[in-house]
């Protein structure tokens, strides 16, 4: 099986490394050709509205979405959150949603860089906590009903999955756990449709 991780912005090579530590195949992806060659997908964190115009102009944005429709599994984080959600707040903002998962993101809820954080959260099905590293980052302020919370901050959903798609309000990516990403490439696994390449 062969995992992207879309290579348009943000800590790309950090996903494509803890994938690669895991011992699975991953690849950065940046043009169609290179999406039609993956089986699962990682969308890293950034700047969502640069990032929905960098999708737009690399020409990925539509297949990406055909792709995720025709359920390719995928994991957001951070900004691939925003783009994976059904609604983003506040209202006007430039981004171009996925609408993968039934929940409204409000960007940037923590504040800015500066008040950027680490914070354990306790995992569901998991005796360890993760320590996770918000960085601009949104939060859920609205979950559907088709949507499953695996891990919570103060109460509010950081962790979401909904069947092949998952996705953090955080950045797994930068720490030493590879425990998200372990949870990723099982349900990619075990969700994906027959190989596309």
């Amino acid at each position: 099986m062969k995992f992207g991780v879309l290579a348009l912005q943000g800590a790309f090579g950090a996903h494509c490394s803890t994938l690669r530590e895991l011992g699975v195949s991953a690849r950065l992806v940046r043009t169609p050709s290179d999406l039609a060659s993956v089986d699962a997908i990682v969308l890293p964190g950034g700047e969502s509205t640069t990032m929905t115009k960098l999708l737009t102009s690399s020409g990925l944005f539509d297949p990406l979405a055909a792709a995720v429709d025709d359920g390719l599994p995928v994991f957001g984080t951070c900004a691939g959150l925003i783009l994976l959600s059904s609604t983003v707040e506040p209202e006007g903002a430039d981004v171009r949603c996925l609408g993968a998962l039934d929940v409204t993101a409000v960007r940037n809820a923590y504040g800015r860089q500066i008040d950027s954080f680490e914070q354990p959260i306790t995992l569901r099905d998991d005796d360890e906590t993760f320590d996770a590293v918000f960085i601009r980052a949104p939060v859920i302020a609205r979950v559907g009903p088709s949507v499953e919370v695996l891990a919570t901050l103060d109460g509010r959903p950081v962790l979401v999955r909904r069947g092949p798609v998952m996705a953090a309000t955080f950045h797994p990516e930068l720490t030493a756990d590879p425990r998200i990403h372990e949870r990723f490439v099982r349900l990619a696994t075990s969700t994906a449709p027959a190989s596309r390449s």
